[in-house]
């Protein structure tokens, strides 16, 4: 039996050449090759379901689409359209710059809004999105990562039901992990009265998926094409009705219109022929922007799928390219190495950093992790506040007066490596001011971290950071 045993742990060590040839970064290496070596067969068994991280999926390729609206050849390579290359040309030529940055870091082209509206909470945000899946007329594309078998939950599938009975178009995606407390029977009468529904499994044997860590954290919705929805928030009770216990939840969507909505459009169908193999490529659901656009915008898309890691080096630019402010909302916080050199730089150059992050998060391994990191950043300048008022899940980043970006990604190892996710980045001086004044409310509600006190915390809280901190990678 124990030659068996033996047998069985040598073995594993098998997974050891797969590991190395993934090349991830040496922290993360070094992480799943200690619990290989020295947590016996547990330690390969959790590298085979979660050390895994790299998935490879086929694009669909529809930029053709856009030579049935407008001439390619009058447009750069780094616009959506001409309208967006006009606009992107009046613009100083350091923003100009930037944007032309992005648009080769995340391989995605500058697109426009023509109209942009920031919604707080699910006060703003649900009645907004009730109110267009009312109003569509062609097809309601929504992708969430959870969606809660409530009150909240049910009523937004009844409004799905309708629009499907009146002959609307209506998609449905969710992820497998984030959702798991939805069965099928729950969507039934939504699938009777016509609507279509997925998973997002990237843990399927049928289809030779074996990623059980990789989840879709994206927060998107397209009505008719023509408006988007871009955050934080998914469907359930505790946004409306947090309870005695979590005071608020504090989120952030945002509603915008433009040609946006139409590459955004294009990371929907993308996921889902990801999840079902049905192609959405029919002119009808990328129609043209009606109006001129106001203002640029530039989607920023992470996820296993992509190698170089587009969020990471996107907040790292915003960092950079900031002279006078650069604040962060982030619901977890786990820097990677390149992410904490430049919020301390940025701080050293005397630009005003601050972070917020939620001291009431439902990780709190992840807590006690991202506090080891504190010391550093006191000490390089950066403010730290810590909200606990209630959950704060907004994720949100802003540069100067002009830059904002709002989305799904948290500053962790899961959203920085793992997760599908999704933000949107806008040059907007108007919603730079929204954003920074619902910041400034919350950094009032926060407790901010005084370098002099954190410095004498006790010690087995100074040993707790320092023994999860080398984990980090795998938590």
């Amino acid at each position: 039996m124990k030659a068996l045993w033996l047998a069985c742990y040598f073995a594993t060590w098998g997974f050891i050449p797969h590991l190395l040839l993934l090349k991830k970064r040496p922290a993360a290496t070094l992480a799943w090759l200690w619990a290989i070596l020295f947590i016996p067969l547990l330690g390969a068994v959790a590298y085979g379901l979660f050390g895994t991280d790299r998935l490879k999926r086929r694009r669909l390729k529809r930029r053709n689409l856009f030579s049935a609206r407008i001439s390619r050849q009058q447009i750069p390579a780094n616009a959506t359209d001409a309208p967006t290359a006009r606009l992107l040309r009046e613009l100083p030529g350091r923003d100009q710059q930037f944007l032309q940055l992005l648009s080769r870091i995340n391989q995605l082209p500058v697109s426009s809004v023509t109209g942009l509206r920031i919604l707080r909470d699910a006060d703003e945000f649900y009645p907004a999105l009730e109110e267009q899946i009312r109003k569509a007329t062609h097809h309601i594309h929504l992708e969430f990562y959870i969606w809660q078998n409530d009150p909240t939950g049910r009523r937004f599938l009844q409004l799905l039901s309708e629009a499907a009975r009146r002959g609307v178009v209506v998609r449905l995606l969710l992820d497998g992990v984030g959702s798991s407390g939805l069965a099928g029977d729950h969507l039934s009468a939504y699938r009777q009265a016509g609507g279509h529904f997925s998973w997002f499994q990237s843990l399927d044997p049928k289809r030779l998926r074996f990623f059980m860590n990789l989840r879709n954290h994206r927060k998107l919705q397209i009505i008719d094409g023509a408006v988007a929805f871009v955050g934080g928030m998914n469907i359930g009770r505790e946004h409306e009705y947090p309870g005695p216990v979590l005071r608020s939840w504090r989120d952030v969507q945002v509603e915008a219109t433009g040609s946006i909505a139409s590459e955004l459009q294009e990371v929907f169908a993308d996921d889902w022929f990801f999840a079902t193999g049905e192609r959405i490529t029919e002119a009808c659901f990328f129609p043209t922007s009606p109006g001129p656009p106001r203002e640029l915008a530039h989607i920023v898309l992470g996820g296993p799928d992509r190698q170089n890691e587009p969020i990471s080096k996107t907040i790292v630019s915003l960092l950079n390219e900031a002279e006078n402010r650069a604040w962060i909302a982030t619901g977890y916080f786990v820097p990677d190495d390149i992410v904490l050199a430049a919020l301390e730089l940025a701080a050293c150059r005397g630009v005003d950093v601050r972070l917020l992050i939620s001291a009431r998060t439902d990780h709190p391994l992840l807590l006690t992790v991202g506090r080891s990191y504190y010391g550093e950043l006191l000490t390089a300048g950066v403010r730290i506040f810590e909200y606990s008022a209630g959950i704060h899940h907004a994720k949100i980043a802003l540069a100067d007066r002009q830059w904002a970006m709002i989305g799904s990604a948290n500053l962790d190892y899961r959203s920085l490596r793992l997760n599908f996710e999704l933000n949107l980045l806008f040059r907007s001086p108007q919603a730079n001011a929204a954003l920074a004044q619902l910041l400034e409310q919350d950094f009032a509600l926060c407790r901010e971290i005084d370098p002099v006190v954190f410095a004498r915390r006790a010690f087995r809280l100074k040993f707790a950071e320092a023994a999860l901190r080398p984990l980090s990678p795998l938590l």
